[in-house]
């Protein structure tokens, strides 16, 4: 008979418990810009990064591409952001905000940095840096079945 896995000890869960946490306290900053953090995400990505393809998006934000399609897809429908041609390579399609979405973003930018400063005030300025970097860490391990 196999051992229980203690809760307490499941990175997975530990990781998604406070991942739900930290998601919903930056939606609450967000609410009333009409984003969730995830859109934000996206927005921010592309406002401050540029234009880019779904792909590169996708792997800048280590989602896959039919999680960040759905998240995009209102993204689109509500003009925040446009997919076109890629005009250095016509078979590729490029994502970018569009001047809404520009707009949107810069509501959003404030109640984004509240968030973060309260985040670091309750948590620890050194230790949300510590924590940023210990994430990305996480997302650079190759955890590909053996």
């Amino acid at each position: 008979m196999k051992e229980d896995l203690p809760a307490e000890r499941c990175n997975a869960l530990a990781l998604r418990q406070a991942t739900r946490h930290v998601s919903q306290f930056y939606d609450q900053h967000l609410a009333a810009t009409g984003l969730k953090g995830t859109q934000f995400s996206i927005v921010a990505r592309l406002a401050r990064g540029g234009p880019r393809s779904i792909n590169e998006l996708a792997h800048d934000l280590v989602l896959d591409r039919t999680t960040l399609g759905r998240n995009l897809r209102p993204l689109e429908r509500d003009g925040i952001v446009a997919l076109a041609v890629d005009p250095d390579d016509r078979r590729s399609r490029r994502l970018s905000v569009t001047p809404r979405g520009r707009a949107l973003f810069d509501r959003a930018w404030p109640a984004w940095q509240a968030a973060q400063r309260r985040f670091e005030q309750s948590f620890g300025k050194d230790e949300a840096a510590a924590l940023r970097s210990l994430m990305r860490a996480v997302t650079r391990i190759d955890l590909s079945p053996p």
